[in-house]
């Protein structure tokens, strides 16, 4: 898929200030610093479409983007740590989870996870209760370019993710691998979306 034309549609803090769209809409998120924004700007071939900060918990609002007048794209506040008051992250925390029940033409929700690390409870709770709502989701395993020095464990924290899915998982969800700097799985996450595009439109 070839990124022609990029919109950003605003940014909002409730689902129900969005703006109404019959187009299938695609969700980015992950713990905070797990590297979203640099993805998100990665596979929109933008380097200023998301802001990209060494701080946790940047990203406050739901920040929709129209791309190639066919698709959107939401770029949601990262769970987990961020330096904000109790109070703002159970905002935050209401507000993903309104905006995961429901947004209407929510197709698919990206939950990114950071590669160097083994499995995090706090993203498999998040990937447990998408399943309780009935959210349909993939994996996407960010910064495969950073375990340069011992890059197998790549692949042992993608089965281990895995392993720890399956306690509770019949069936797993796609997943998908990726580096916002080579840009490793832009393609196939791009032919993914292109994908849920035309199943979408057929289904219309």
């Amino acid at each position: 898929m070839l990124i022609k034309y990029l919109d950003f549609l605003g940014s909002f803090p409730d689902y129900r200030k969005c703006p109404n769209d019959t187009r299938p809409e695609y969700a980015f998120i992950g713990r905070s610093n797990v590297g979203k924004s640099s993805l998100v700007n990665m596979l929109c071939d933008n380097k200023k479409a998301a802001k990209v900060s060494g701080t946790p918990g940047k990203t406050q609002f739901i920040n929709l983007f129209l791309v190639n007048n066919e698709w959107l794209l939401a770029d949601l506040p990262g769970y987990g740590y961020a330096k904000v008051s109790k109070t703002k992250r159970r905002t935050f925390e209401q507000m993903i989870r309104d905006y995961l029940n429901f947004r209407d033409t929510l197709a698919c929700v990206f939950v990114l996870i950071d590669i160097r690390h083994e499995p995090q409870p706090i993203d498999l709770e998040f990937v447990n209760n998408l399943g309780k709502m009935n959210v349909p989701f993939v994996l996407v395993f960010t910064k495969a370019d950073k375990n340069k020095k011992h890059p197998e464990r790549n692949e042992e924290n993608i089965e281990a993710f895995r392993s720890a899915m399956l306690e509770t998982w019949e069936e797993l969800p796609q997943h998908f691998i990726t580096s916002s700097e080579t840009k490793m799985g832009r393609e196939e996450i791009l032919t993914f979306i292109q994908q849920v595009n035309k199943d979408w439109e057929e289904n219309a």
